[in-house]
Order: structure tokens, then sequence, then C-alpha cells
């Protein structure tokens, strides 16, 4: 039984998601722990709702940042995960946290890496004038926003389109593919090599899930 640890501090839409998909599929793993950054966070409320350890580190008691650092890094190794999950964790991980669980580390972003990591993704690519844009699935490198790609989804981007609209659909293959991704880490189906990630069956670089590719129950 694989042990998952999730680092949250929003609405933790995409810890619902995998918690749920966890539950319904009865994935061999469990949550051992939710740590938020901040104590009024709607994820908090959420994984309480649900049943899930709640553990708050609120970066406003501890405005030191390397002792914030260093706390996090305790609490999460006292977990002894198998797996680190940011779903909307907004802070930037400290390199001795990076370091100490890397390959079982993994964060989702709101855009087709590598275009336009960092903050304000969807203002990016409306700016651009892109006509896709999406989400990724990745594993967490010292390097924000670089380390190698597992899964992304692709959302079309549409004339009417504004920050809100975009973000919300991207959101929503947010919630298909992280499971996904998740699942395939959980049950060491990955097989990583430069910036990809192929299956263990060898079927191929996993760089487009798109459209209802993963919607039905059993592809999860």
């Amino acid at each position: 039984m694989k042990k998952i640890v999730m680092l949250v501090s929003g609405r933790g839409s995409n810890m619902v998601a995998i918690a749920q998909a966890l539950a319904q599929h009865s994935w061999p793993a469990q949550i051992v722990a939710v740590i938020a950054s901040r104590a009024d966070a709607p994820a908090v409320a959420a994984a309480t709702r649900m049943g899930l350890p709640v553990q708050v580190l609120d970066a406003r008691g501890i405005p030191d940042r390397s002792r914030y650092d260093q706390t996090l890094l305790t609490l999460v190794e006292q977990q002894a995960p198998d797996l680190v999950v940011l779903a909307g964790y907004m802070r930037i991980l400290a390199d001795e946290f990076v370091d100490r669980f890397a390959g079982r580390l993994v964060n989702i972003h709101p855009s087709l890496l590598p275009a336009f990591p960092g903050l304000h993704p969807h203002r990016q690519a409306l700016q651009a004038g892109v006509k896709v844009h999406g989400a990724t699935v990745h594993m967490v490198t010292r390097e924000l926003d670089s380390g190698p790609i597992i899964a992304q989804a692709v959302v079309p981007v549409g004339a009417d389109d504004d920050e809100q609209s975009l973000a919300q659909r991207v959101l929503q293959a947010e919630h298909r593919i992280y499971p996904v991704a998740v699942r395939w880490l959980i049950e060491d189906r990955l097989i990583f090599s430069g910036q990809g990630a192929w299956l263990d069956e060898g079927s191929g670089a996993l760089q487009a899930l798109i459209g209802s590719e993963f919607t039905g129950h059993d592809d999860i």
C-alpha cells in the first residue's frame, strides 16, 4: 500500500478529484496526510469532509522562510511517503525539499509546458494568441515547471475566451488527467527518460491526453 502526502494552498479541487478516484477504484494507496499552507484554505474543509488527515502549517505564522521550509520537510518526512502530490500548492519548494523527494514529487501546471510556466499562464496564453492551451502533469525538479512531463491535456481557446472561462475549462481537464497520472505513479507504470515519460508497456511518449480519452471510469 503506497502512502501519499498532498500539499495544498487553495480550494483543493485536484485533491478531491484524486481522493475520489482513489476511493472509487480501490487504488493500492492511501492519503496519509493533507498539509495546507493556509488555515483558511477551502482545501482544509474539503479534506476534513472527506475524512482525510489534515495538518495546517500556516506560512503566516512562520515568517522565516528557512524555518518554514525545514518544518515542512520534517512534517512530510514523518509520513515516509511514496509520493508527494502538489494540488494547488502555492509556495516554491526549497531545493532541499525537492532533492529529498526527487522522483516522488509531482505537480500539475495549467498550461502546455514548456509554454507559459510560472504565474498567470491563462493570461500569457491569451496574450500570445494561441489556439490551444491545456494542463501538464510533471515531476518536480529544482527548475520551476521544468520537470519530466508525464501527461498533457489540450483545451481549445475560443475567440470569446477570457482568463476565467479558459481557466475553468483547463481545470476540468486537470481533474481528468491528474488522477490518471497519480495512479500510474502509484503502480510504478512509468519509465522516465530525459524530459518525458513512457508507460511500461512501451506504448510511446505520454505527451497528449486529449478530450474524452480519460473520462470513462475504466481509464481511472
